[in-house]
């Protein structure tokens, strides 16, 4: 059978798995509740072991099995030793653990649990399964204690008191110590005062660092202490807290992956940690969480969550961290963890993930970030292919984002095709690490950022800006050409630029640009292949890029199933009318500040700039800078810049027949010289959208559905003067 193992991290669950297994079960699952306060080690309960909660979430990776947790809401309400449903009682706590386990895999028909002795906790683990129409196994259940301690030591449990309550058990003495060592303790206490040598009456608690099980890793403690509850002169109850602990993996940890088993619906085989919360059935989500725990200084809410739309057919989200930094590493880690988590709760996973936008503080730091992001994302993860990415320094310390920050867009047909070249060549950069060139999906392609890299040497041209934006050009159309397309057929060309290029050397980026696609398209159109040649550009000034570049360019192309479509970019058909309910006036100028790329019925591409000119004009006020917002009625003056992007994009989309429902990403740039940190801004542009969605416009506002993104300018020319800058794609493909 299927089975999902109740463990309390003693000696008696896990020996309990091993009987299972032994019986020729397989452990699919493990199940732990643990207390409501995190600063709680033991709770007054008949059911549940809860001291050394803290290190319970090692067993998934030890393991290679996910683990399921659930804390304890409910106390004992039903203290009858015969159990019925009972609202508030501890039990149902188990019942709705298991209930959302067996939701994530249905295939379980069987709960293991240690039950030795207890009436009281057997009876009502089968009253739980009984109502879940699972088979309770209990293999120790009425075994003579004195052989089965002796059974557990040699079959290879290695487990240290963590409780002492009994006569002949002293907490300086005894707590900390292996069982192996104190069992000629314990066999000579059950001859002395007749205590249980197992511990089923209450006598000790024991914690497993190690077993036949923990194929992967052992747990070692490192720091503990001492905590006397109780200081009975005859019996005195004490427990160990464990303060600090880490993984002895047993082998490289490279050669774990798939140690775990084949569990369908997680993909990280070497085990992932689900925490199941609410205070009913109704209310229960799970959180999945990867073999790399978020560290203890972050929570949900120091994590930020931005979700494109509801529907899930393609969606991006972005994190990012709000709330106490510590670095890059652990940033990046709670981040990547954080996102996968949504997606495992969607059902989704890396390999459903089309493109990566890996954004960190300091680009000194881009070895160390690739540390981390293969420690998630990988080849054998991502079965389809890799996603593509590109990263750039951004200064997101500035406005309180922390170190890190991670959009990723998502599909979920898993019909993407991915262009992976690892080998070095002269044909385009190679890829080392696990993202691609290139992903297509539903006739959009999404390219990696290029960089002005040599391929057959991988180093940066020699000879500046001119060099290397041609290098990345030359490398962008390679890489449209292997799916017989060009970079005339862009739908949005992003161009990073390196806050190292001088003012004047910025300046020349968008004529080298546009003369190069120029130079495309007249090859097309001599080959007597059509194109319709007017992408949208969007300029980002960014502190620094990999390698030291001063540029990189990140196309988006229609590559159309269809070689007829028909595109229309930059144009208004009818400028004089106005989707209903519009907040602002339109003045015919306001077009100067949108790009657009439609492809009717398929693609709808916005850009909206907002310099500091035409902010001075919407806000009627003559404004020479934008610190001068601030001391000018900041928050309301932002609210009516949001209230005009927000109409623009509004008024495009109604035009073109698309709605905020086809929305796929919405990504909001804006200068750090605003002097505002991040969730000021996001509270103007959710004020914003909750008055659209309250006059009936179509925008879901229950969560977040756009990304902001902190640049040192942007815009849709090369001078990146924008205060703000709002980028939308829809797509109804």
């Amino acid at each position: 059978m299927k089975v999902v193992a109740l463990v309390s991290g003693g000696k008696d669950s896990c020996y309990a798995m091993m009987r299972c297994i032994h019986y020729g079960h397989e452990i699919v699952a493990l199940a732990n509740l643990m207390p409501l306060d995190d600063s709680v080690d033991e709770l007054d309960s008949y059911m549940y072991q809860t001291v050394g909660h803290q290190i319970i979430t090692s067993y998934a990776e030890c393991m290679g099995i996910p683990l399921f947790r659930r804390r304890i809401r409910g106390s004992t309400r039903h203290a009858h030793l015969s159990y019925s449903i009972t609202p508030g009682d501890e039990v149902e706590d188990m019942f709705i653990l298991l209930s959302e386990i067996k939701q994530y895999f249905p295939f379980i028909n069987a709960v293991s649990s240690g039950a030795i002795a207890s009436d009281y906790q057997r009876l009502r683990v089968e009253s739980v399964c009984s109502r879940l129409g699972l088979v309770s196994l209990a293999y120790l259940w009425k075994q003579d204690q004195t052989l089965l301690l002796d059974e557990m030591i040699e079959k290879g449990i290695v487990a240290i008191i963590i409780k002492v309550a009994a006569m002949g058990l002293v907490p300086a003495k005894h707590l900390g110590k292996e069982l192996a060592d104190l069992q000629p303790h314990l066999l000579q206490m059950k001859e002395f005062c007749g205590i249980n040598v197992c511990g089923e009456g209450g006598e000790y608690e024991t914690l497993t660092l190690d077993c036949p099980l923990f194929k992967n890793a052992r747990i070692v403690l490192d720091k503990f202490q001492i905590l006397l509850h109780s200081p009975d002169s005859i019996a005195p109850v004490g427990i160990l807290h464990p303060i600090a602990f880490h993984l002895e993996y047993k082998k490289d940890i490279s050669s774990l992956r798939g140690a775990g088993g084949n569990i369908d619906g997680c993909s990280d085989k070497m085990g992932c940690v689900h925490v199941v919360e609410g205070s009913s059935t109704d209310s229960c989500i799970v959180r999945c969480q990867s073999s790399h725990p978020v560290p203890d200084n972050y929570s949900y809410e120091h994590l930020r969550l931005c979700i494109s739309t509801t529907k899930r057919d393609v969606f991006s989200v972005g994190c990012w961290i709000e709330g106490p930094s510590l670095g890059l590493p652990e940033d990046l880690t709670a981040v990547l963890w954080r996102i996968e988590s949504l997606l495992r709760t969607e059902g989704f996973d890396w390999v459903d993930v089309l493109y990566i936008h890996l954004y960190i503080s300091d680009m000194k730091h881009f070895a160390l970030a690739n540390e981390v992001y293969v420690k998630f994302i990988t080849e054998k993860k991502c079965s389809l292919g890799v996603p593509s990415r590109s990263t750039i320094e951004l200064p997101l310390k500035q406005v309180g984002y922390g170190h890190a920050y991670v959009e990723v867009l998502v599909a979920s047909d898993r019909s993407k095709r991915v262009l992976h070249v690892q080998s070095i060549s002269c044909w385009a950069p190679s890829c080392i690490g696990p993202y691609s060139q290139a992903t297509l999906d539903k006739e959009v392609l999404y390219m990696a950022g290029q960089l002005g890299l040599d391929p057959p040497t991988m180093e940066l041209c020699a000879g500046g800006l001119v060099a290397e934006l041609v290098q990345a050009l030359e490398n962008s159309e390679a890489i449209a050409n292997c799916f017989n397309s060009s970079l005339a057929s862009a739908i949005l060309i992003v161009v990073y630029c390196s806050a190292y290029l001088q003012s004047s050397e910025r300046y020349k980026i968008q004529q080298m640009i546009t003369d190069f696609l120029k130079q495309k398209v007249s090859e097309m159109q001599t080959a007597c292949i059509c194109s319709a040649f007017d992408p949208i550009f969007l300029y980002v000034l960014a502190p620094d890029l990999p390698k030291g570049a001063l540029v990189e360019v990140k196309p988006v192309l229609h590559i159309p199933e269809n070689s007829e479509e028909s595109v229309e970019t930059n144009l208004h058909q009818d400028h004089d009318k106005k989707p209903h309910d519009r907040v602002l006036e339109y003045a015919r100028w306001h077009d100067s500040c949108c790009q657009n790329y439609i492809v009717s019925e398929k693609i709808c591409a916005v850009l909206v700039s907002v310099t500091k000119d035409v902010a001075a004009d919407i806000c009627g006020k003559n404004l020479q800078n934008a610190q001068g917002f601030e001391a000018n009625g900041f928050v309301k003056d932002m609210k009516t810049i949001v209230k005009f992007c927000i109409n623009l994009l509004d008024k495009i989309l109604v035009e073109n027949n698309f709605s905020w429902e086809d929305l796929k990403s919405l990504r909001v740039y804006f200068t750090t010289d605003l002097s505002t940190t991040a969730d000021v801004l996001s509270l103007t542009i959710s004020e914003v959208l909750g008055e659209f969605a309250e006059v009936g416009k179509r925008v879901q506002v229950n969560e977040p559905i756009f990304n902001l993104i902190p640049v040192l300018g942007s815009g849709g020319s090369s001078f990146m003067d924008d205060l703000i800058t709002c980028e939308l794609f829809a797509s109804k493909l």
